[in-house]
C-alpha cells in the first residue's frame, strides 16, 4: 500500500528529510511512504488569502492519485491515537487502499479539501511547525506499523 503526505512548502532543513528517511527505511517494502511538497501560493502585503488556499486547495486535490482515500490534517479534525491509527491501517491494508494525508499551508486547508477528505484529523492540539508535522506522521506511521507486527518499539 502506498501512504501520500501531500504537503504545501517545501525546501525542508536537512533535518527534516533525515528523519523522514530514517522511518521510511524501518517501514516494511509493503508499506510506502511517499511525501510530495507542492509550492505554497505567492504571499505579499496584499496577497489575498483566501485566494492563496483556494489555490494550495487546486494543487492538493490535483495531486491526490484516482481512488485513494483521502484524509485533511486540520486543527479541528479528530484527535486521532496511535492504536486507532494501526486499526486504520490494517483496515486499509487489508481493503488494499492507497491513501492520501492533505497538509495545508501556513493558512490552512481550502474548504474543498476539506469536503473531499473522508476524515479529518488533528495530530495535536498544539500548533506544530510544518516540517516537524512531516517527522511526527512518518514516525507515527512507522509506530503503528509496529503495533500491528508485534514489534517492541511501541511499549
Amino acid at each position: 500500500m502506498r501512504v501520500s503526505l501531500l504537503c504545501i512548502g517545501g525546501k525542508m532543513p536537512a533535518w527534516v528529510e533525515d528523519g523522514v528517511a530514517e522511518y521510511r527505511k524501518r517501514l516494511p517494502a509493503e508499506i510506502q511512504l511517499d511525501i510530495r511538497e507542492l509550492p505554497m501560493a505567492k504571499r505579499g502585503k496584499t496577497t489575498d488569502i483566501r485566494r492563496a488556499i483556494a489555490q494550495e486547495g487546486e494543487a492538493l486535490l490535483a495531486a491526490v492519485p484516482k481512488g485513494d482515500v483521502v484524509i485533511a490534517l486540520d486543527v479541528l479534525g479528530k484527535s486521532v491515537s496511535t492504536e486507532s491509527l494501526a486499526a486504520s491501517l490494517r483496515q486499509w491494508q487489508m481493503e488494499g487502499d492507497n491513501i492520501s494525508i492533505l497538509v495545508g499551508g501556513p493558512d490552512g486547508l481550502a474548504a474543498e479539501c476539506l469536503s473531499a477528505a473522508r476524515q479529518k484529523w488533528s495530530l495535536s492540539a498544539m500548533t506544530l511547525p510544518h516540517p516537524l508535522v512531516r517527522v511526527v506522521f512518518a514516525e507515527q506511521l512507522y509506530r503503528a506499523w509496529t503495533i500491528l507486527a508485534n514489534h517492541p518499539y511501541h511499549r
